[in-house]
């Protein structure tokens, strides 16, 4: 199995995710992506646009501002619950997240739901260790405010207060009424968004499982209370084949689905499809039934009712929300984790192969002239006519062999090579990462050819 400083170290020297702003001695849990990396990333959003939106009868798009009245989140409940429980080593003075400790003590344990005083007490009594120090002398547990604070104007007063958003479905809930109005859909439909969030996390880490600035992409789906557990069921299945289809084992994913005591005060059912990462199956991607939580909240807080009009019963509720709810970081290492392959051919030698899904290929086509001499010229109008439909790279340097290396090493599904009979029988050879296999294809087929082999 492909351990984390593989991928680190993979993902570091191939140009897909650089330590952020590294030149000055980094900064703690910030990560640039680099061409690949953002290419990649670009790839799983319109990916999830694609299938969670586009091709969906029942869902929207939507893009809902960072910064938001403060009131949306006190009515949220953020501004007053949006805690994890901090605890600090008297040792060392390094500070963790108490839960974390617990399950890591003993991952049969889910302190999901205990108070703080039982967490410290269940620290004290099992002489719980301190991961960076090995002592067991911790401090009483407070909770800390995971929102990141600013001000909004010239002058830093209290009045001015702001929060970086630390999710994005809020920007949905407190719009429902205007996107209902102006689209005309009818319950049940959903909302997708895809955008930056910032979680002041105490203990951020495994590389960019979890981080303190991210991107989501969350759908809120709406619709009639009592229907909520079939959308509930219909979208988790929806999810997990979404992520079989672009490629990730069935035997990588696991579904917690959460006991009735575990649940948010919010929710009447919630799954996470887990993935197996190096450390151990993790959660990926949370399904929550929200119920009619958010809406109602929003509703008593402003005043101004959320209530939707059934135009065929004539009848007025608050819809309830079923949420997909998916960090873009995460997917990232999840399908760098499942493409990354070292390969040993038949001739003994070893190859790095990146097996991602032609869909989220950075690049689905290079263009290599055989001989730089010869070809180039050929090879670069070649890729001009392709870049105008595809995500398309020319590589030109070191001989044809170390080239296809190269495209198998960061996921280049074709590579389409201009040679000696290129202009005589205007066709080219075309090369596949997974096979290996080259065949000949006509110039004037090659489009349709390539389509055809990264459908989706």
């Amino acid at each position: 199995m492909t351990t984390l400083d593989q991928i680190v170290q993979f993902a570091k020297s191939t140009g897909f995710i650089f330590q952020g702003s590294e030149l000055y001695g980094g900064l703690a849990n910030t990560w640039d992506y680099g061409p690949l990396g953002s290419a990649l990333k670009k790839n799983i959003k319109d990916a999830w646009i694609q299938k969670f939106q586009r091709q969906s009868p029942y869902n929207v798009l939507f893009d809902s501002s960072i910064l938001m009245n403060s009131q949306v989140w006190e009515a949220s409940g953020h501004v007053g619950g949006f805690n994890d429980p901090l605890t600090e080593c008297r040792s060392c003075h390094q500070r963790f997240r108490a839960d974390h400790l617990i399950t890591e003590h003993d991952a049969s344990v889910d302190p999901d739901g205990w108070s703080t005083d039982k967490m410290y007490q269940y620290l004290v009594d099992h002489e719980v260790k301190c991961p960076s120090c090995g002592s067991h002398d911790f401090l009483p547990i407070r909770a800390f405010n995971m929102m990141f604070q600013t001000h909004q104007g010239v002058v830093l007063e209290q009045a001015n207060e702001i929060y970086l958003r630390p999710e994005t479905a809020q920007g949905i809930f407190i719009n429902f009424k205007n996107i209902q109005r102006t689209t005309r859909k009818k319950l049940p439909f959903g909302v997708c968004q895809v955008g930056k969030s910032f979680r002041n996390e105490i203990t951020p880490g495994n590389f960019i499982f979890r981080t303190r600035e991210f991107e989501q992409m969350e759908m809120e789906f709406f619709c009639k209370p009592g229907t909520e557990m079939e959308w509930f069921n219909y979208w988790k299945q929806f999810t997990k084949d979404w992520l079989l289809n672009l490629g990730i084992k069935a035997s990588d994913l696991h579904l917690d689905d959460h006991s009735p005591e575990s649940l948010a005060h919010y929710s009447n059912a919630t799954t996470d499809v887990e993935f197996k990462f190096p450390w151990g199956f993790d959660e990926l991607w949370g399904i929550a039934s929200r119920t009619d939580f958010d809406l109602k909240a929003h509703q008593e807080k402003s005043g101004v009712s959320l209530e939707y009009l059934d135009p065929v019963t004539n009848e007025k509720y608050i819809p309830y929300v079923i949420e997909p709810s998916v960090g873009v970081e995460r997917l990232v290492l999840a399908f760098l984790l499942s493409a990354y392959d070292l390969e040993t051919l038949e001739d003994g030698s070893e190859r790095q192969v990146l097996r991602l899904h032609p869909k989220l290929a950075p690049y689905k086509v290079a263009v290599l002239p055989l001989v730089k001499k010869l070809h180039n010229e050929q090879a670069k109008a070649l890729f001009d006519t392709l870049s105008t439909s595809f995500d398309v790279v020319y590589d030109e340097t070191q001989n044809i062999g170390k080239r296809y290396r190269r495209q198998d090493a960061i996921g280049t599904y074709l590579c389409v090579t201009v040679d000696h009979d290129t202009e005589s029988l205007g066709s080219v050879t075309v090369r596949n990462r997974d096979t290996m296999a080259q065949e000949r294809i006509k110039i004037s087929e090659l489009e349709a050819y390539i389509r055809n082999q990264i459908k989706y």
